[in-house]
C-alpha cells in the first residue's frame, strides 16, 4: 500500500510542478499583462493544489493534513487578492504597466 501511495505522491507532485512550469511559460510568452496574470493565477493555484493533494498521504496525522490545506487556502486567497489589485492598477493606467 505504501508503494502505491508513494507513486501517487510522485505523480501528483510532478503534475503540480508541470503546472508551475506552464504558468511560468505563460508569464514569459503571453502578450499583455492581463493574460500573464491569468496564466499565473490559474496555473499556480492548480499546481499548488496538486502538490498538496500529493503530499496529503505522506503526512502523519490529521493536524499535518490540515496545515497543508490551510496553507493552500491561504495562498488561494492571497493570490486572488493580489491579482485583483494588479488588474485594478492596470485598468487605471494600462500604458504604464506593459
Amino acid at each position: 500500500m505504501t508503494a502505491a501511495l508513494d507513486l501517487f505522491t510522485i505523480a501528483a507532485v510532478v503534475a503540480g510542478a508541470f503546472f508551475f512550469l506552464a504558468g511560468t511559460a505563460g508569464l514569459l510568452r503571453f502578450p499583455d499583462s492581463y493574460t500573464r496574470l491569468h496564466a499565473l493565477t490559474k496555473a499556480d493555484n492548480l499546481g499548488l493544489g496538486l502538490i498538496v493533494v500529493g503530499l496529503l498521504p505522506q503526512v502523519d496525522g490529521v493536524a499535518g493534513g490540515l496545515k497543508l490545506v490551510c496553507i493552500w487556502l491561504l495562498v488561494l486567497l492571497s493570490g486572488g487578492t493580489a491579482s485583483q489589485l494588479v488588474a485594478r492598477a492596470l485598468r487605471k493606467d494600462p500604458k504604464e504597466h506593459r
